[in-house]
């Protein structure tokens, strides 16, 4: 099967490379290329010398590792291979493994070992990982493909690729060129799967009704302003369950939360949210819906992941009565960004730039849109195509 080489999470794993006192932990949602990622390294880890002796990879999904139930099971398996020389220990979907932790702990303390990790949900890094390695480990979190990576994986003409991109979504393992049927029940399967192993067992007390409907209020409502008690009050649904099942979501990485971040006040408000899908193919499937349905605030969802792509932190801009789609700080760096499916007419033109104008520091204010022409604005404002900047070079 073809792949993509994910250069910007390779550099930062490559980054940590021969760090031992670091455990660089790979979260993501299942089928967003945690696996093939850990493969990528340890091919380049092969192209710089090192010995297959001194690679160990374990994949806990794979039958002949039933038998590793627990952490002395695993360290048993471990010290098969172990020859006493640096090993890159490369441990995946680790977290069906009991006690897990303490076989890192044990790593870290008794062998020499460069220790990778992956897992599907955010579990992975509770309490009981913070108590033995506090401090020790550094987190990766990686995204399903940007459209410049889908691009590269399927390529062809741009906007019916990009078309394809927001309908059938952004998983690797999704064929654009397939079967839609097929591939549409796939993203159901893969949604189920998600549901039952990721959020329905890491919450006690699973309420399937109340998980549903909270999913498909969020499904419906991307990008619109929310909060725990008004999807509670709308689905008439316990509001405690609702935000259990909220930060279940979260770590099981289906949805992003970006808060509402004050830009006159210089702070993070804490009333109302918005939520934002990790892939908007898998949204489609769910609640049976074509890309052109909703087009507007599925760019603006894709927006935000590739933003959070790049490093960014990323939150929904309030000055006065005014929104701004997403202020994005990364290190002293603040950009300010409108995404609009069109600015040519002057009702959405004065909507989009209003804002700006109020806001009176020099950091960079952007404009994307589907818009075909584009020129700068006035006063200092910058107006992109969203497919240019969706394919610019990758920053980390």
């Amino acid at each position: 099967m073809a792949e993509v080489i994910r250069k910007i999470y390779l550099d930062r794993l490559l980054a940590g490379r021969d760090r031992p006192d670091t455990v660089k932990i790979i979260t993501g949602m299942r089928r967003s290329g945690k696996t093939v990622l850990m493969k990528q390294y340890m091919s380049l880890l092969r192209e710089s010398g090192v010995p297959d002796s001194q690679i160990l990879y374990l994949n806990f999904e794979s039958k002949t590792l039933a038998h590793v139930t627990d952490y002395l099971k695993l360290l048993e398996e471990i010290d098969k291979k172990y020859n006493g020389k640096r090993t890159y220990v490369f441990l995946d979907e680790v977290q069906t493994v009991k006690h897990w932790e303490r076989a890192v702990n044990s790593l870290q303390t008794d062998y020499d070992a460069d220790i990778y990790i992956t897992g599907s949900n955010a579990y992975l890094l509770s309490n009981d990982l913070s108590t033995y390695i506090s401090g020790r480990y550094a987190e990766l979190r990686i995204l399903p493909l940007s459209f410049k990576e889908f691009m590269e994986l399927h390529p062809g003409d741009r906007d019916k690729r990009f078309y394809q991109y927001i309908r059938m979504g952004s998983l690797p393992v999704i064929n654009p060129d397939a079967d839609e049927m097929f591939e549409h029940d796939h993203l159901i399967g893969l949604f189920n799967t998600i549901l039952l192993k990721d959020v329905i067992r890491n919450c006690k007390g699973g309420d399937v009704g109340t998980l549903t409907d909270t999913v498909r209020f969020l499904y419906s409502n991307v990008g619109n302003i929310t909060s725990a008690n008004n999807i509670a009050v709308t689905i008439k649904k316990d509001p405690e369950k609702v935000r259990n099942y909220l930060d279940a979501l979260q770590k099981a990485f289906l949805i992003y939360k970006a808060e509402r971040y004050d830009i006159r006040g210089k702070r993070l408000l804490d009333t109302l949210e918005k939520y934002y899908v990790s892939d908007t193919g898998m949204r489609n499937a769910v609640l049976g819906i074509s890309s052109r349905e909703d087009i507007s605030r599925q760019i603006e969802n894709i927006v935000y992941l590739e933003l959070l792509r790049r490093g960014y932190e990323v939150a929904v801009g309030k000055y006065g009565d005014r929104e701004v789609d997403f202020t994005a700080r990364r290190n002293r760096e603040v950009q300010y960004i409108q995404v609009t499916m069109s600015i040519m007419t002057d009702d959405t033109y004065e909507r989009e730039v209003a804002p700006f104008r109020l806001i009176r520091d020099s950091y960079p204010k952007t404009v994307l849109s589907m818009d075909s022409f584009v020129t700068d604005l006035p006063d200092g404002l910058h107006h992109s195509n969203l497919l240019d900047w969706l394919l610019e070079e990758e920053r980390s």
